[in-house]
């Protein structure tokens, strides 16, 4: 029988002294994600290209976690630039020997097409203008880069990390390390939201999420990975356009809005990310987690 002890929180999600590294921690999804992990036992490396903003991020968490046992480290780390990421796995084998979690975050939102779908003049109103708008509106380039950082470094930084990952699964007898990919709930949805390059980037990234699941078990590595696909969350890719409950409208055009009638919060995203990371999801693998409010409930979706 099972001890009742090992049905309590602390059993069920505890991580303390595992390590793990945030990619994109220094804003938005990803900082909440870090500050979830940190909160509850983790020593959380943040990387970013801005490390002006991670060390302040790093400062600010580590004066004010007071008792809380997980702290945060600032690393530079441009996650499409394979030197970079050797440099961070170099370091991460040097200081710790081991990683347990690896958050794929980093993301922009790349180029979009402003015009479609908004009732203006400007907007295309048949086929003729539509292909005219949207072949002259953005280019190969653009969306190459952002290909590069929402779905391409999901794959390099994953498989660089591999060997410390598998490293923190030995670590402790039942663990499994495990990979959490951030995708979102717009590579999930047929509607293009006004930015075909950014939707279709993540639908590749929540693809590139199933294929690592089922290599990695087919060769016995017991390295678990799942993704996150989040709805509307107030962060600094998209402060600009959303302001509580003007959220659920403002992104996108759904066909509905959001049923929940606000953003996610804070939260909601850390501890979907810490039940990832846990040993309560130990037996999670190749799946994909949507909070959204509802949003793909009510909207157009492939699932």
């Amino acid at each position: 029988m099972v001890s009742p002890v090992d049905f309590t929180l602390q059993k069920l999600y505890d991580l303390h002294g595992l390590v793990a590294l945030v990619t994109g921690g220094g804003t938005g999804i990803g900082l909440m994600i870090a500050q979830g992990l940190a909160a509850n036992g983790a020593r959380v490396y943040i990387t970013g290209r801005r490390v002006e903003v991670l060390d302040r991020v790093v400062n600010e968490w580590n004066q004010k976690k007071g008792d809380l046992v997980g702290s945060m480290i600032a690393v530079g780390m441009d996650v499409t630039n394979k030197k970079d990421i050797q440099a961070v796995v170099d370091k991460l084998t040097r200081d710790e020997g081991k990683l347990h979690i690896l958050v794929n975050n980093a993301g922009q939102s790349g180029p979009s097409s402003a015009e479609l779908n908004k009732p203006t003049p400007r907007s295309p109103k048949n086929a003729d203008e539509l292909s005219k708008y949207l072949f002259g509106q953005e280019s190969f380039e653009e969306w190459s880069s952002l290909y590069a950082i929402n779905a391409f470094s999901t794959y390099f930084v994953t498989v660089a990390f591999l060997g410390l990952l598998e490293k923190g699964s030995h670590d402790r007898t039942g663990f499994t390390s495990s990979v959490i990919n951030v995708t979102s709930i717009s590579g999930l949805i047929k509607l293009a939201q006004r930015h075909f390059a950014y939707n279709s980037a993540k639908a590749a990234a929540s693809h590139i999420t199933k294929m690592l699941a089922t290599e990695f078990a087919l060769k016995g590595i017991p390295v678990r990975v799942n993704a996150i696909a989040p709805g509307v969350y107030e962060s600094e890719m998209t402060h600009d356009v959303i302001n509580g409950e003007q959220a659920t409208d403002a992104v996108g055009m759904p066909v509905i809005s959001v049923p929940a009638k606000r953003p996610g919060s804070a939260m909601e995203m850390a501890g979907t990310a810490v039940y990832l990371a846990s040993p309560a999801a130990g037996y999670m693998n190749g799946q994909e987690i949507v909070i959204d409010g509802g949003y793909v409930a009510v909207n157009p979706a492939r699932i």
